[in-house]
């Protein structure tokens, strides 16, 4: 199962938006920051990268659905990307 071009497009930007979040982090960590102030960014990092696998899971389900089930997965496999989530 592939992404399309136009959900590529919004994962990348979620994932490059996780990118910079994560570094934000990283620096927050090396500049001594207090764990109240980390948590919350590095749970919103855990979150945006969430949601772009989410995204490609929906695509994936949308082009399966739209194909007739050509480039169908099997339950256990689909069952097993959404745990992988989880």
């Amino acid at each position: 199962m592939k992404v399309d071009e136009e959900s590529a497009g919004a994962v990348l930007n979620r994932l490059r938006r996780a990118q910079g979040q994560l570094a934000a982090v990283i620096a927050m960590i090396e500049a001594g920051r207090e764990c109240q102030e980390v948590v919350p960014q590095l749970a919103a990092v855990s979150r945006a990268i969430d949601r772009a696998g989410f995204k490609i899971l929906a695509n994936g389900m949308r082009r399966c659905l739209a194909t007739g089930g050509d480039d169908l997965m099997s339950e256990d496999d689909l069952e097993r990307m959404f745990r992988t989530l989880a």
